[in-house]
């Protein structure tokens, strides 16, 4: 109950503060405000911002002057979701129960879309109508985690090699690549970034990236037994389509991704372990990623 209790509070949080940040895009093409509002309130699970601000108040910091920085992290998740569903990467017509972006606004706004949340989720955490309370090198910090994990070197790069090794033999290695860079990249980033705006030291910091990629790597385990085994109305997009891409299935198969899919997430709980109480809400959020349906 704690859990949701915490989800269901720092969700209407983060909503209401991505509603006072979309005021800043009123000067925007109707067309492109649409298709961007369409996508980022699409009752996504906001896994990213929740992490970011259950590691600041993990390290007893309020995640007020977080929150900002937060919205950004679900605005750049948001975009990578609206380029994924293209006919030219996934073709994926559903996304969190309804049509996809490029499905409702076509090709071009669509990508258009995603370009714009990319952008402006680094204006919003530079704006010092939203951040002036964090100091200049903490947001630089913050910029530096998240434009690496979302970048070349990170989501985007892992992404190429989901494309170049789609329908190929591919190899473990490769696929450990693909998962670690594609989605644990950003999930780390949110705990890291989380914990540096909460002041954390640096070896403190090395246990939240422990725990970051632990869960990041179990989500995306999880994410391919659900698209083998789960519901497609409750996930909320099209399963049983990731046949020929690199996943957990494919190379060690169900019974053995959910034993890795078990140690990670046992993984994730004792990296925290040094939090002592304050660890309970973070290793919550790493049993519900083990045990999610969507």
């Amino acid at each position: 109950m704690e859990l949701l209790r915490f989800f269901h509070e720092k969700r209407i949080i983060i909503e209401n503060t991505l509603r006072d940040i979309f005021v800043s895009f009123g000067s925007t093409p109707g067309v492109l405000r649409d298709a961007m509002e369409y996508m980022l309130f699409s009752n996504g699970k906001r896994i990213r911002p929740i992490l970011a601000i259950a590691a600041c108040e993990a390290k007893g910091k309020p995640s007020d002057d977080l929150l900002p920085i937060a919205c950004a992290l679900e605005m750049i998740h948001t975009y990578s979701l609206i380029h994924d569903d293209l006919p030219s990467l996934d073709n994926d017509d559903i996304r969190r129960g309804r049509p996809t972006c490029h499905k409702v606004f076509g090709d071009a706004v669509a990508i258009l879309a995603g370009d714009a949340l990319l952008t402006e989720a680094f204006r919003i955490i530079v704006d010092d109508r939203y951040t002036y309370r964090i100091s200049p090198r903490l947001i630089r910090q913050s910029v530096y985690e998240i434009a690496t994990a979302a970048g070349a070197d990170g989501m985007v790069g892992g992404q190429v090699m989901d494309v170049l090794y789609d329908g190929k033999d591919g190899t473990k290695n490769i696929l450990h690549y693909i998962h670690m860079h594609k989605t644990t990249a950003l999930i780390r980033a949110s705990v890291r970034v989380g914990a540096i705006i909460a002041g954390a030291k640096a070896r403190e910091l090395k246990h939240f990236t422990k725990y970051g990629e632990c869960i990041g790597l179990a989500f995306q385990i999880m994410d391919d037994i659900l698209d083998a085994e789960g519901d497609e109305e409750l996930v909320g997009k099209r399963l049983k389509k990731d046949t020929g891409k690199q996943t957990y299935i494919k190379h060690y198969g169900i019974a053995a991704s959910k034993i890795k899919l078990e140690q990670l997430i046992e993984e994730a709980v004792k990296s925290i372990d040094f939090l002592g109480e304050n660890s309970t809400i973070l290793k919550e959020i790493a049993r519900f990623i083990g045990n999610r349906s969507v």
